[in-house]
Protein backbone atom coordinates (compact mmCIF):
# COMPACT_ATOMS: atom_id res chain seq x y z
CA UNK A 1 0.00 0.00 0.00
CA UNK A 2 1.64 3.68 -1.50
CA UNK A 3 2.36 5.48 2.07
CA UNK A 4 0.84 9.48 1.35
CA UNK A 5 3.21 12.38 -0.23
CA UNK A 6 4.13 14.65 2.62
CA UNK A 7 3.17 18.35 1.03
CA UNK A 8 5.80 19.80 3.10
CA UNK A 9 8.76 18.31 2.07
CA UNK A 10 8.09 18.63 -1.61
CA UNK A 11 7.62 22.77 -0.64
CA UNK A 12 10.98 22.89 1.07
CA UNK A 13 12.64 20.95 -1.75
CA UNK A 14 10.87 23.17 -4.26
CA UNK A 15 12.09 26.12 -2.47
CA UNK A 16 15.55 24.86 -1.83
CA UNK A 17 15.96 24.75 -5.76
CA UNK A 18 14.24 28.30 -6.20
CA UNK A 19 16.58 29.28 -3.82
CA UNK A 20 19.44 27.58 -5.03
CA UNK A 21 18.58 28.77 -8.90
CA UNK A 22 18.29 32.24 -7.26
CA UNK A 23 22.07 32.69 -5.40
CA UNK A 24 23.77 31.40 -9.19
CA UNK A 25 21.40 34.06 -11.33
CA UNK A 26 22.70 36.06 -8.80
CA UNK A 27 26.01 35.50 -9.03
CA UNK A 28 26.27 35.32 -12.63
CA UNK A 29 24.52 38.89 -13.08
CA UNK A 30 27.05 40.00 -10.66
CA UNK A 31 30.44 38.88 -12.57
CA UNK A 32 28.87 39.95 -15.94
CA UNK A 33 28.53 43.49 -14.21
CA UNK A 34 31.73 43.37 -13.15
CA UNK A 35 33.14 42.05 -16.81
CA UNK A 36 31.03 44.96 -18.79
CA UNK A 37 31.50 47.74 -16.63
CA UNK A 38 34.70 47.37 -14.05
CA UNK A 39 37.45 44.82 -14.28
CA UNK A 40 37.77 42.67 -17.53
CA UNK A 41 40.39 39.80 -17.86
CA UNK A 42 42.94 39.20 -20.45
CA UNK A 43 45.41 36.44 -21.47
CA UNK A 44 48.95 37.09 -23.45
CA UNK A 45 49.29 35.24 -26.56
CA UNK A 46 51.58 37.03 -28.47
CA UNK A 47 55.40 38.66 -27.89
CA UNK A 48 55.09 41.65 -28.46
CA UNK A 49 54.58 43.00 -25.09
CA UNK A 50 57.72 41.08 -23.36
CA UNK A 51 59.15 41.45 -20.96
CA UNK A 52 56.16 43.35 -19.58
CA UNK A 53 53.68 41.19 -20.21
CA UNK A 54 54.41 37.39 -21.26
CA UNK A 55 52.80 34.91 -23.48
CA UNK A 56 51.04 32.61 -21.07
CA UNK A 57 50.06 36.47 -18.32
CA UNK A 58 46.95 36.30 -17.63
CA UNK A 59 45.84 40.24 -16.07
CA UNK A 60 43.20 41.81 -15.28
CA UNK A 61 42.29 45.77 -16.32
CA UNK A 62 40.24 48.34 -15.31
CA UNK A 63 37.35 49.17 -17.54
CA UNK A 64 36.10 52.77 -16.27
CA UNK A 65 39.26 54.32 -15.08
CA UNK A 66 39.15 55.70 -19.12
CA UNK A 67 35.27 55.68 -19.61
CA UNK A 68 33.26 53.38 -22.01
CA UNK A 69 33.30 53.49 -25.83
CA UNK A 70 31.94 51.71 -28.24
CA UNK A 71 33.87 48.50 -27.84
CA UNK A 72 33.94 48.40 -23.97
CA UNK A 73 31.26 45.94 -23.95
CA UNK A 74 33.10 43.71 -25.94
CA UNK A 75 31.97 39.90 -25.87
CA UNK A 76 34.87 38.25 -26.97
CA UNK A 77 33.99 35.93 -30.24
CA UNK A 78 30.53 36.88 -29.99
CA UNK A 79 30.92 40.22 -31.09
CA UNK A 80 30.34 43.81 -29.28
CA UNK A 81 27.94 46.67 -29.57
CA UNK A 82 30.34 48.40 -32.45
CA UNK A 83 27.87 46.52 -34.77
CA UNK A 84 25.17 49.29 -33.74
CA UNK A 85 27.45 51.89 -34.68
CA UNK A 86 26.10 54.47 -32.17
CA UNK A 87 26.75 57.83 -31.54
CA UNK A 88 28.55 58.90 -28.52
CA UNK A 89 28.39 62.85 -27.04
CA UNK A 90 31.69 65.07 -27.71
CA UNK A 91 34.14 62.71 -27.48
CA UNK A 92 32.72 59.24 -28.19
CA UNK A 93 33.40 58.42 -24.55
CA UNK A 94 31.34 58.61 -21.83
CA UNK A 95 33.14 59.76 -17.92
CA UNK A 96 36.17 58.52 -17.21
CA UNK A 97 39.46 60.18 -18.02
CA UNK A 98 42.06 60.76 -20.95
CA UNK A 99 44.93 58.44 -20.71
CA UNK A 100 48.93 59.02 -19.62
CA UNK A 101 51.61 58.16 -21.66
CA UNK A 102 53.56 55.00 -20.47
CA UNK A 103 49.78 53.55 -19.86
CA UNK A 104 49.68 50.05 -21.14
CA UNK A 105 46.31 49.76 -23.06
CA UNK A 106 43.80 47.26 -24.35
CA UNK A 107 42.33 48.61 -27.18
CA UNK A 108 40.90 47.69 -31.17
CA UNK A 109 42.91 48.61 -33.65
CA UNK A 110 40.46 50.48 -36.87
CA UNK A 111 41.04 47.79 -39.65
CA UNK A 112 41.28 44.96 -37.13
CA UNK A 113 38.22 43.24 -34.87
CA UNK A 114 40.08 41.57 -32.27
CA UNK A 115 41.82 43.10 -29.13
CA UNK A 116 45.53 44.42 -29.03
CA UNK A 117 47.72 45.43 -26.16
CA UNK A 118 49.96 47.77 -26.04
CA UNK A 119 51.75 51.08 -24.35
CA UNK A 120 50.76 54.33 -25.17
CA UNK A 121 53.72 56.00 -26.48
CA UNK A 122 52.05 59.19 -28.35
CA UNK A 123 49.34 61.61 -26.88
CA UNK A 124 47.04 63.76 -29.40
CA UNK A 125 49.47 66.30 -31.62
CA UNK A 126 52.62 64.76 -30.32
CA UNK A 127 55.27 63.97 -33.07
CA UNK A 128 56.92 60.43 -32.75
CA UNK A 129 59.67 59.07 -34.69
CA UNK A 130 62.36 56.07 -34.13
CA UNK A 131 66.02 56.45 -35.17
CA UNK A 132 68.15 53.91 -35.23
CA UNK A 133 66.26 52.07 -32.17
CA UNK A 134 65.63 54.87 -30.27
CA UNK A 135 61.79 56.97 -29.48
CA UNK A 136 61.72 60.41 -30.21
CA UNK A 137 58.96 62.39 -28.54
CA UNK A 138 58.41 66.02 -30.39
CA UNK A 139 62.02 65.94 -31.29
CA UNK A 140 63.56 64.89 -28.18
CA UNK A 141 64.98 61.60 -28.03
CA UNK A 142 63.59 59.09 -24.92
CA UNK A 143 66.24 58.21 -22.44
CA UNK A 144 67.40 54.49 -21.99
CA UNK A 145 69.63 52.97 -19.57
CA UNK A 146 71.00 49.24 -20.83
CA UNK A 147 69.88 46.47 -18.02
CA UNK A 148 71.66 43.76 -19.96
CA UNK A 149 70.82 40.52 -22.41
CA UNK A 150 67.57 38.37 -22.40
CA UNK A 151 66.49 35.56 -24.84
CA UNK A 152 63.15 36.32 -26.24
CA UNK A 153 60.85 33.37 -27.48
CA UNK A 154 57.95 34.29 -29.80
CA UNK A 155 54.54 32.10 -30.03
CA UNK A 156 56.06 29.97 -32.74
CA UNK A 157 58.83 28.97 -30.68
CA UNK A 158 61.62 31.24 -32.54
CA UNK A 159 63.86 32.53 -29.53
CA UNK A 160 66.39 35.46 -30.50
CA UNK A 161 68.98 37.38 -27.88
CA UNK A 162 67.56 41.08 -27.23
CA UNK A 163 68.64 43.52 -25.47
CA UNK A 164 66.82 44.65 -22.20
CA UNK A 165 66.48 48.53 -21.39
CA UNK A 166 64.87 50.63 -18.85
CA UNK A 167 62.75 53.71 -20.71
CA UNK A 168 62.29 56.45 -19.03
CA UNK A 169 59.69 59.00 -20.28
CA UNK A 170 59.55 62.73 -20.56
CA UNK A 171 57.30 62.73 -17.47
CA UNK A 172 59.24 60.30 -15.25
CA UNK A 173 57.58 57.28 -15.44
CA UNK A 174 59.89 54.19 -16.26
CA UNK A 175 59.38 50.89 -17.84
CA UNK A 176 61.16 48.01 -19.55
CA UNK A 177 61.76 47.50 -23.28
CA UNK A 178 63.91 45.14 -25.36
CA UNK A 179 65.89 45.06 -28.75
CA UNK A 180 67.03 42.69 -30.98
CA UNK A 181 68.92 45.10 -32.52
CA UNK A 182 68.90 48.99 -33.10
CA UNK A 183 69.23 48.38 -37.09
CA UNK A 184 65.36 46.33 -37.46
CA UNK A 185 62.59 47.50 -39.96
CA UNK A 186 60.73 49.68 -37.38
CA UNK A 187 63.28 51.24 -35.72
CA UNK A 188 63.14 53.79 -38.40
CA UNK A 189 60.04 54.90 -38.76
CA UNK A 190 58.02 57.90 -38.66
CA UNK A 191 58.17 61.18 -38.18
CA UNK A 192 53.97 60.58 -37.05
CA UNK A 193 51.73 63.24 -36.33
CA UNK A 194 49.25 61.88 -33.47
CA UNK A 195 45.95 63.39 -34.69
CA UNK A 196 43.63 65.01 -32.39
CA UNK A 197 41.56 62.56 -30.06
CA UNK A 198 43.31 59.58 -31.03
CA UNK A 199 46.75 58.23 -29.41
CA UNK A 200 50.13 56.16 -30.71
CA UNK A 201 51.34 52.49 -29.39
CA UNK A 202 54.19 50.81 -29.35
CA UNK A 203 55.02 47.48 -28.26
CA UNK A 204 57.56 47.18 -25.16
CA UNK A 205 58.89 44.41 -27.35
CA UNK A 206 60.41 46.40 -29.89
CA UNK A 207 61.47 44.74 -32.60
CA UNK A 208 58.44 42.09 -32.58
CA UNK A 209 55.67 44.56 -32.35
CA UNK A 210 53.00 44.97 -34.93
CA UNK A 211 51.94 48.69 -33.24
CA UNK A 212 51.03 52.79 -34.75
CA UNK A 213 54.54 52.12 -36.43
CA UNK A 214 52.50 50.01 -38.91
CA UNK A 215 49.96 52.38 -40.21
CA UNK A 216 48.29 49.68 -42.74
CA UNK A 217 47.51 47.40 -39.66
CA UNK A 218 47.26 49.32 -36.56
CA UNK A 219 48.20 53.04 -36.96
CA UNK A 220 46.62 55.72 -34.89
CA UNK A 221 44.28 54.76 -32.04
CA UNK A 222 41.33 56.29 -31.73
CA UNK A 223 39.97 57.21 -28.24
CA UNK A 224 36.81 55.50 -28.78
CA UNK A 225 38.41 52.37 -29.60
CA UNK A 226 40.44 52.07 -26.05
CA UNK A 227 38.70 49.47 -24.21
CA UNK A 228 40.84 48.95 -20.59
CA UNK A 229 43.93 49.90 -18.55
CA UNK A 230 46.19 47.04 -17.70
CA UNK A 231 46.57 46.85 -14.26
CA UNK A 232 47.68 43.47 -12.71
CA UNK A 233 48.72 40.14 -13.41
CA UNK A 234 47.19 37.51 -11.47
CA UNK A 235 48.12 34.35 -12.90
CA UNK A 236 51.30 33.48 -15.30
CA UNK A 237 52.34 30.13 -17.09
CA UNK A 238 54.75 28.84 -19.74
CA UNK A 239 54.27 28.20 -23.26
CA UNK A 240 50.59 29.38 -23.17
CA UNK A 241 49.21 26.10 -21.31
CA UNK A 242 45.78 26.41 -20.84
CA UNK A 243 45.35 26.84 -17.12
CA UNK A 244 43.13 24.25 -16.33
CA UNK A 245 45.49 21.57 -16.84
CA UNK A 246 46.47 21.91 -12.97
CA UNK A 247 48.41 19.22 -12.92
CA UNK A 248 51.16 20.95 -15.38
CA UNK A 249 51.66 24.02 -12.51
CA UNK A 250 54.61 22.93 -10.72
CA UNK A 251 56.71 22.29 -13.55
CA UNK A 252 55.91 25.58 -15.36
CA UNK A 253 53.62 28.15 -13.52
CA UNK A 254 55.69 31.20 -12.70
CA UNK A 255 54.59 31.89 -9.29
CA UNK A 256 57.33 35.40 -9.06
CA UNK A 257 55.10 36.95 -11.93
CA UNK A 258 51.67 36.53 -10.06
CA UNK A 259 49.70 39.14 -8.49
CA UNK A 260 52.18 42.09 -9.31
CA UNK A 261 51.26 45.67 -11.13
CA UNK A 262 51.58 45.07 -15.15
CA UNK A 263 54.74 47.26 -14.71
CA UNK A 264 56.65 45.22 -12.20
CA UNK A 265 58.69 43.10 -14.69
CA UNK A 266 60.54 40.06 -13.02
CA UNK A 267 62.83 38.96 -15.91
CA UNK A 268 61.85 36.03 -17.56
CA UNK A 269 65.59 35.04 -18.89
CA UNK A 270 68.67 34.88 -17.88
CA UNK A 271 69.61 38.37 -17.80
CA UNK A 272 73.51 39.28 -18.21
CA UNK A 273 74.04 42.65 -16.16
CA UNK A 274 76.56 44.47 -18.25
Amino acid sequence: MSQPVNKSVQKSATSEWVETFTVVAEALLIAIVLRSFLYQPFSIPTASMQQTLMIGDYFVANKFVWGYGKHSFSLGRYGDFSALDFEMPISNRILGRDPNRGDVAVFRPVPQNIEYIKRIVGLPGDTIETRRGFLYINGMMVEREEVGKALDTDSSGQTVEVTVYREIFPEGTTHIIQEISDNEPLDNKGPYVVPAGHYFMMGDNRDRSADSRVLESVGYVPAVNLIAKAEARFFSIKDNIPPWQIWQWPANVRWDRMFQGVNSTTPYGDVETP
